[in-house]
């Protein structure tokens, strides 16, 4: 890919993932947590598939996060080709990405580790 094409395609990326993160939080499914964040996007070069990265801030089932974000797909990809007039929608596929859960329990780990400290070092 040419450096061109990169960032076309990176541009492309972020103008996905900005559209998905305001269109998530239309969806009324109960089994998708409250406060989705979209962490990222790849798209396909030719638009035909785009992976999309999730996180949530609230703990959650995954079976049935999963469910709810496949029963809204189709909601979420008309909304993002009215969103962006995207001359072909790409297919959707959700990943669930807990990285910033896990640097939440990393934080709050190294909290308590220097909670546990003496005081002057």
């Amino acid at each position: 890919m040419s450096p061109a094409n990169s960032h076309k395609q990176g541009r492309l990326n972020e103008e996905v993932r900005r559209a998905l993160s305001q269109i998530i939080t239309e969806v009324k499914d109960p089994r998708i947590p409250a406060m989705p964040t979209i962490v990222n996007v790849k798209v396909a070069g030719d638009l035909s598939h785009a992976t999309v990265f999730i996180s949530f801030l609230d703990s959650y089932n995954e079976t049935e996060v999963r469910r709810g974000l496949k029963a809204a797909s189709g909601f979420i990809r008309k909304r993002l080709g009215e969103v962006l007039s995207l001359r072909a929608v790409p297919e959707l596929s959700f990943v669930l990405d807990d990285s910033m859960e896990h640097g939440a329990k990393i934080d709050r780990i190294l909290r308590e580790i220097g909670a546990g400290e003496p005081e002057g070092k």
